[in-house]
């Protein structure tokens, strides 16, 4: 993707004031609602069009080769989504066509230890970064359980109407798929 906002682009200031960071709370607690109660319509709504939603695959590394250890952007990824897609995806679920979610899971979404900071692009263009960790159990049938856990890293812009998150990058704990798929958002 040619015009991805890199993290380089950004910099940083400092962390939002108890106002700002309540209603970021707030969003992403009924983020997390959202996707548990299955509403994928309306949580697709808390990302803007041009959205990049990427988690890269991680691999074990000797200490001294760690920055190796989470793959590059032009390399392999859980996912590497647009808003486009990830519309596509939805679609799908409703569709019955989505085997692996034929009975659909039910997941929990634990969102924690979340900071924020604002942010300006190279075009001044003001911006958030927002940084919380998360753990998702899944469960489906009778005896698949599934949890993942991770971090995540959001650029979000603010307007009158709220928040709307243009990129997310998911950095999951392992570095093996533990589950069957992984077809559950985060």
């Amino acid at each position: 993707m040619s015009d991805y906002l890199r993290r380089e682009d950004i910099t940083l200031g400092e962390r939002v004031n108890a106002e700002l960071y309540y209603e970021l709370l707030n969003f992403y607690h009924d983020e997390a609602a959202l996707l548990d109660d299955s509403r994928y319509v309306d949580w697709l709504e808390c990302f803007d069009e041009d959205l990049s939603y990427w988690a890269p695959i991680r691999t074990n590394r000797l200490r001294r080769q760690q920055a190796l250890s989470i793959a590059d952007r032009e390399e392999l990824a859980y996912y590497d989504e647009t808003h486009e897609s990830l519309a596509w995806r939805i679609r799908r679920f409703d569709s019955g066509m989505a085997w692996a979610e034929d009975p659909p899971s039910r997941t929990r979404h634990l969102i924690t230890n979340i900071t924020a900071r604002h942010g300006e692009d190279q075009e001044g263009n003001q911006v958030l970064e927002v940084r919380s960790n998360f753990l998702v159990w899944r469960t489906r049938l009778e005896h698949e359980q599934d949890t993942f856990v991770g971090t995540r890293t959001d650029l979000l812009r603010q307007n009158e109407g709220g928040f709307k998150v243009f990129d997310r990058r998911i950095l999951l704990d392992f570095n093996v798929l533990p589950s069957k798929n992984i077809s559950t958002f985060f």
